[in-house]
């Protein structure tokens, strides 16, 4: 099975794809189509109306840096986070497998989170800079 190695970094770029793609969607309807709900929403949940647009803003930038491999681990840290707090406020009481559960937000937590670790692989822009900084693996 040490054939299935040499394609880690591609696993790597489809986890990315993967969530970079929703945390994008799901920010780009916020910060474009919403914002203010957003922030009501998020008011209602007992949290300050600044943290709706740092929650915004992190679904839809660090999306979008996760998308292009950039900055991957800062990124996939706050969007880790953010989705842990959207977890632990809005869909924890709803139970894992029921509607508006936490199943969703938890298995994208998971990529995020092991994107921190991991890093973005070779087939990202993080790869680029670093061999542009002589940091290259």
């Amino acid at each position: 099975m040490h054939y299935l190695d040499r394609l880690q970094p591609l696993a790597l770029f489809v986890m990315r794809l993967a969530l970079g793609a929703v945390m994008l969607g799901h920010g780009y309807q916020k910060v474009f189509g919403g914002l203010h709900h957003h922030v009501q929403f998020v008011v209602s949940l007992g949290l300050p109306a600044w943290s709706a647009y740092l929650s915004a803003f992190t679904e839809f930038f660090g999306g979008l840096l996760i998308l292009i491999g950039l900055f991957t681990r800062i990124a996939s840290a706050a969007v880790c986070f953010d989705l842990c707090v959207a977890i632990a406020k809005v869909h924890f009481h709803n139970g894992l497998l029921s509607e508006h559960g936490y199943q969703f937000p938890l298995a994208l937590a998971a990529l995020a989170f092991a994107l921190i670790f991991f890093g973005a692989g070779p087939i990202a822009f993080d790869h680029i800079r670093a061999a542009g900084s002589g940091r290259f693996k």
